[in-house]
């Protein structure tokens, strides 16, 4: 599984492109984000939360690589981070540019959440 790019709106996955923002979960499969999950609790979706966070996370995951926008404006509630914290589940949160690469670098058990936006 690699991530070929991203720009603003776009993110390109093993060729295929994406305008929406994604969750690449451990098997590789490719979804797209269920930001009603944030969205019905705090009214946008560039705060994860616990409901999301729960939905992203997968046994066996050891890092979320989310990639918080093109400038870095998504960030995790804090009832969302200390659920991924309680699973044992690292968060790395980066704008997307640089989740991309770290996505790519990773040799750990991860999921992404790319935000392709903001």
């Amino acid at each position: 599984m690699t991530i070929d790019n991203t720009e603003f709106g776009r993110i390109t996955i093993n060729g295929e492109t994406y305008e929406y923002d994604v969750i690449i979960r451990l098997s590789g499969k490719v979804e797209k984000r269920k930001k009603k999950l944030s969205r019905e609790i705090y009214g946008t979706s560039h705060i994860i939360s616990k409901n999301e966070a729960k939905f992203l996370f997968e046994d066996g995951c050891e890092t979320l690589v989310v990639g918080a926008g093109q400038e870095g404006n998504l960030r995790l509630s804090p009832k969302a981070s200390d659920y991924l914290n309680k699973k044992g589940c690292k968060v790395l949160l980066q704008p997307t540019p640089e989740a991309v690469r770290s996505f790519n670098q990773s040799r750990e058990r991860k999921i992404g959440l790319m935000h392709v936006t903001c």
